[in-house]
């Protein structure tokens, strides 16, 4: 449950918005309770865009090999504590793409 700061925190917030919105209902020429409701329907609309789950890209049949090929090559461009060695992973980049094509 919300404490008495965090309602009083809301209510000066809400009071902020809605003198901010009186501005532009003036200029605008709309009534207040539309101003608001577009700006409000805006951000919901917003976060309901934000929370969607992005389609995901197909991995294509060659992503798929030089991926394998690559975790097969790259052990002998590595030292054995793991890092590469020098100009490793360039080499193993050029022998997954190779591997990867036949």
């Amino acid at each position: 449950m919300p404490s008495n700061d965090d309602l009083r925190l809301a209510l000066k917030l809400r009071a902020l918005a809605d003198a901010l919105l009186v501005p532009v209902a003036n200029v605008t020429g709309l009534p207040e309770e539309v101003v608001q409701g577009f700006v409000e329907g805006t951000t919901t609309g917003a976060v309901a865009a934000a929370k969607q789950p992005t389609k995901k890209r197909k991995v294509s049949a060659y992503n798929r090999k030089y991926k394998a090929a690559f975790k097969r090559v790259s052990k002998k461009y590595k030292k054995k504590n793991g890092e590469w060695k020098k100009g490793g992973f360039k080499s193993a980049v050029r022998a997954a793409h190779k591997e990867a094509k036949k």
